[in-house]
């Protein structure tokens, strides 16, 4: 079965995504690592035992990546977005059987490709392009070893909720049913697509990030 293992927040540069973390959660994100290779870099904070926020930005001291920079950081609308203000991208979910849900999925599972940053490894499957429903159908992951969620200290921020909206939500839920994903967010019937993930913070103060 997968689970939710982080929620991706993406931004400009990684400073403007700390402040707007420590600005709207209250606390201050730690500093996580380089992307060798895939052109980004990030930032980290801990949700709680098993999930975390990851703010990733563009790398400016590496060179421009061989393919596009995950979760559509290269992307014109993108871009133009982040130039707002930080936004909620996407989320990833973790599984511990990733050759038996790419072997079950085929195409649909995407591309598997090896990572690592530091003493961290980790394989992702990433939907194909316009079958991510809008990012909304997430990232797959298996780490090799522990995860970084649990190399991080308690912010004691929580996530509560992750929700998303999409003009053909019964096509939202069944993808995310062929990965186990069945109870993991809740999927609305709307007009625009959507990822929402509703947050508490260390006060109490309930805090909403959205894509859109």
């Amino acid at each position: 079965m997968a689970e939710i293992d982080h929620i991706v927040l993406g931004a400009r540069t990684l400073e403007e995504g700390a402040a707007f973390v420590e600005q709207h959660l209250g606390v201050k994100p730690r500093p996580g690592g380089r992307h060798e290779g895939f052109g980004t870099h990030n930032m980290l904070l801990g949700l709680g035992k098993g999930t975390y926020l990851e703010i990733i930005a563009p790398d400016p001291e590496q060179p421009e990546p061989a393919h596009a920079r995950l979760f559509d950081l290269d992307d014109p609308a993108t871009k133009v977005m982040l130039e707002a203000e930080p936004r909620l991208l996407a989320w990833v979910a973790r599984t511990p059987v990733m050759d038996a849900v790419v072997s079950r999925l085929g195409h649909r599972a995407g591309e598997v490709r090896e990572m690592s940053r530091g003493d961290l490894h980790w394989r992702m499957a990433f939907p194909p392009q316009r079958q991510d429903m809008d990012n909304l159908i997430p990232a797959l992951i298996e780490w090799k070893g522990e995860g970084a969620s649990f190399r991080l200290p308690d912010s004691h921020v929580r996530l509560l909720h992750l929700e998303a909206e999409h003009p053909e939500a019964d096509a939202v839920r069944a993808a995310l049913a062929d990965r186990g994903l069945d109870e993991a967010l809740k999927v609305r019937r709307s007009p625009h697509a959507r990822l929402v993930a509703r947050l508490r913070r260390a006060d109490g103060q309930e805090v909403t990030l959205s894509s859109g």
